[in-house]
């Protein structure tokens, strides 16, 4: 029996929440995924507030780095002093190819670091992408 995975996608552009989509799909596993287009959101939809699709956290965060009002490091540390929150895989998904910005998410516990634009016959995008895809599947177990 297949369980649904709970996504939390933080993303503020319409054309890679739609990429996220089409490779999930491709992916062929079952999945909710509620989107916020900031981290601020983000930290809304995860304190409860607003409509919980989810039911509880979600099993992986998948974060762009550049967003307004609250960008994706500024929500990694906060989430990571959270109790309920801190061991939830997190997996960046951003355009920077930066070795600061990788380190700097290496620290702050990342599962996984993708780079954008999302194109899955990237070894490094896909390699990253399949552990994402693993590691929802052993929590589905």
């Amino acid at each position: 029996m297949n369980r649904v995975v709970k996504i939390l996608l933080i993303e503020d552009d319409t054309l890679d929440q739609i990429d996220v989509r089409r490779a999930l799909d491709k992916k062929s596993i079952l999945y909710r995924l509620k989107i916020a287009k900031n981290g601020e959101e983000a930290l809304a939809i995860l304190a409860g507030t607003g409509d919980d699709i989810f039911n509880g956290n979600p099993d992986i965060i998948l974060i762009d780095l550049n967003m307004p009002k609250l960008n994706g490091f500024e929500f990694l540390a906060r989430i990571k002093t959270i109790d309920t929150l801190k061991d939830i895989k997190v997996f960046i998904l951003t355009t920077s190819d930066d070795k600061d910005d990788k380190e700097r998410a290496a620290s702050l516990g990342v599962s996984g670091y993708i780079t954008k634009p999302l194109k899955l016959e990237s070894p490094s995008s896909i390699d990253a992408f399949n552990l994402m895809i693993d590691l929802m599947n052993m929590q589905i177990m």
